[in-house]
């Protein structure tokens, strides 16, 4: 089950990488900064794993993927300052963004100012949308990508440098594909539950409304 659900995204994501090196890195990651469901745990692992094979330099692919979430995230950016609150509370659903989340941010904003994003680009999931609200707070352009970079960082390098000892692991030691193939089946169930709650919760609020 798990297979068949991120299948298909890890091959293009792969074939991608694979093919643009660097350049791959830093486009995937500007798509998933730009609100696009394409995971960073699948780009920047992968990405690590070629640092294994010595494709790839560790700290150059990080540096790469935080590039990536600084360029995917001008659109967003500049869709919150440009168009506000009523264009992402009509769109944010595209995105999984609720306008709770929104008001949340926002009063994280109001709290917090600026560290909001530095902060957010090290966390999952709402990483990928902080631009939004960003922009609409109006944030100096200069703070707000030298805080995105920062931020993304640490995230990038996270992910690639778990890729890298995994990869190192994986063609040393047979005992650790054993393990993560017996894993698949706790790891689907997990992912079903997961998609299940969330149904369950939009359903919820719509109720509500």
């Amino acid at each position: 089950m798990l297979e068949k659900i991120i299948a298909p995204i890890a091959a293009w994501i792969i074939a991608v990488i694979s093919a643009g090196g660097y350049l791959g890195v830093v486009a995937l990651m500007a798509i998933e900064s730009a609100c696009v469901p394409l995971p960073s745990e699948i780009i920047m692992p992968f990405a690590g794993y070629l640092v294994s094979t010595g494709r790839f330099e560790l700290f150059a692919v990080a540096t790469a993927g935080a590039i990536g979430c600084n360029l995917g995230s001008i659109p967003a950016y500049e869709i919150g300052k440009r168009l506000g609150r009523p264009f992402v509370e009509r769109y944010g659903k595209y995105v999984l963004m609720s306008v709770h989340e929104l008001d949340r941010a926002e009063r994280f904003f109001l709290r917090w100012g600026s560290i909001t994003v530095l902060v957010c680009r090290m966390l999952p999931a709402v990483r990928s949308f902080i631009a939004f609200p960003a922009g609409m707070a109006r944030m100096p352009l200069l703070r707000f990508h030298a805080y995105t970079f920062i931020g993304s960082w640490p995230w990038c390098f996270g992910l690639a440098w778990v890729g890298m000892k995994l990869g190192a692991a994986w063609n040393s030691d047979s005992r650790l594909s054993k393990v993560l193939h017996s894993m698949d089946a706790v790891i689907g169930v997990a992912v079903l539950a997961g998609i299940a709650w969330f149904i369950r919760h939009q359903m919820k609020k719509r109720r509500a409304r």
